[in-house]
Order: structure tokens, then sequence, then C-alpha cells
């Protein structure tokens, strides 16, 4: 049987990546709209992929194990590029938390369960949760080792808890990145590696919602007083993780990869005396 990558989310880098991992492979595309996936799916397989499709909500456990389940029969599951999320001007609070904090840890979970030997996890993040503030070492604990199915009752995840849609999105990603962390243990034990990467601003259809939103004079000046002086692409994103899920990044686990052309470095070090 042939090796089977798993892609949640069909988004522009999800894909950059799955098109430097996937080759002599079997690429499950999944993504809460169907059409979504048959679009990419389609675009790969015209480029010589192998490649199917289902639904996944992974906000939803059962979702989750139907699509870990139909991922085994296919192969061993060799790779987990987990790309499927919203942007803060995407959802609202609640809606944040329960995809991209939840639906993360949950994504972890279970294909830590099932992920072979050898095998390597990605998880796509962003640098939102790098430019937030410390968090005390129980609420980072808390975001690392609670229970899936426990982690949105923590105190501080609660309505009254979170300002607004940002640092829910903060929150989300820090948890991404201490999740990772932890989980590395349990992917370990299987003899499997797991990661994050924390993009920057990266122009795909999810940036030209921020671009377009009412934090869009805010990312524009992000970009401008980056030290790239530009957005990234998503061919440069998938360039870090083809080197993460590689053989040759064997020695690489349990961390997150800032990749934001310097945004976060200007972010904490403008006000500081560099001369």
């Amino acid at each position: 049987m042939s090796d089977v990558i798993v892609l949640t989310g069909a988004g522009s880098i999800g894909q950059a990546i799955a098109r430097r991992v996937s080759a002599g492979k079997i690429l499950l595309i999944a993504d809460v709209t169907p059409g979504n996936a048959e679009t990419a799916a389609k675009t790969l397989a015209d480029a010589g992929y192998d490649v199917r499709t289902a639904s996944v909500d992974i906000a939803s456990r059962r979702s989750v194990e139907a699509l870990a389940t139909q991922a085994q029969a296919l192969g061993p599951i060799t790779g987990l590029i987990q790309a499927a999320g919203v942007s803060p001007s995407q959802g609202n609070i609640e809606t944040i938390l329960k995809i991209d904090l939840y639906g993360t840890a949950l994504v972890l979970e279970c294909f830590g369960k099932v992920i072979a030997t050898g095998g390597a996890g990605l998880v796509i993040s962003s640098q939102s949760g790098h430019r937030m503030g410390a968090l005390t070492p129980e609420q980072d604990r808390e975001l690392a080792v609670t229970p899936v199915d426990a982690l949105l009752d923590l105190p501080f995840l609660q309505p009254d808890a979170v300002r607004d849609t940002l640092h829910a999105y903060q929150l989300s990603k820090r948890a991404n990145g201490l999740r990772v962390r932890a989980q590395a243990i349990n992917w370990g034990k299987r003899g499997a590696r797991v990661n994050a990467i924390s993009p920057g601003i990266v122009i795909t259809p999810l940036a030209n919602d921020e671009l377009r939103g009412p934090r869009g004079a805010s990312y524009r000046s992000m970009i401008e007083s980056s030290l790239a002086g530009r957005a990234g692409t998503p061919d440069e994103i998938a360039t870090l993780a083809a080197l993460i899920m590689s053989p040759d990044g064997r020695f690489i686990t349990g961390s997150d990869f800032l990749i934001d052309g310097g945004t976060t470095a200007v972010h904490w070090c403008k006000e500081w005396d560099l001369s």
C-alpha cells in the first residue's frame, strides 16, 4: 500500500506544502466545504498527484475520527498537514476558539493515535501566537495538556475573558504551539514527529479577507514595517515545511517555527535601543 498524506484545509498554504511532500503517495484532502477539496484535488490530480477527497469539520470529534479511519483504510499515514482554520475576520470569538484552538488540538490527538512510525505532522499556526504577551505558566500548561474536550471550559477562554476576535485568534495560535510541544511526546512514542509553522502575512484568500477587513490598515502596516518589506508566498512556507517533514528533518520535533519576514522582531524590538 502507498503511504498516505492527509491535508486538512484545502487552502493555498496547505496545497503548496502538499505539492512538496506528496509525490508518489496518496494525498487525502479534507475540507469542511467539499467543493474546496474537490477544486484542490482537480488541480493537484492534473499535476500528477494521486488525490482523494473527504469532508471534515475539525471542530467535531466524530468527523475527525471518521477522517482518520478513512485515511488508515488507504494505507499507512506518514504525513499530516493541519491547515484548516479561520481568521479574526472570518468568525466570531466562539467560532475561532472552536476551530483554531479546539479543532487543531483534536486533529493532533486523533492522528497522533494512528500516525505511522517515521511519520511527520505539521500544524499551520500563525505569527499571532508570538505577538501576544506572555500568559501565566499555569495557563501555558493548561493550553498544552488539558484534555481536548475540556479545553473550551478553561476560565480564560470564556467569552467574558476574551477581548475580541483577534485576542481569540492569538490565544488559539499560542495554544497550537504549546499543544504541538506536548503532543510531540505522544507522537514520539509511535516513532513519529510533529511540529508547527507560524507564518506571518502570506498572500492567500484568508489574508486578503484580512487586508480588506477592519484590520486591513494594521496588516498593511505590518507588511511595510517588516524587515522583508513584503508579504510572503505559500511556496516560501512550503519550502520550510518540506524540510521539517522530510527525512532531513528527523531531528526536529515539538517545535514552532516563526516565518514572518521579521514582523515579530520589529513588533517586540522596535522600542529598544539597538545602536
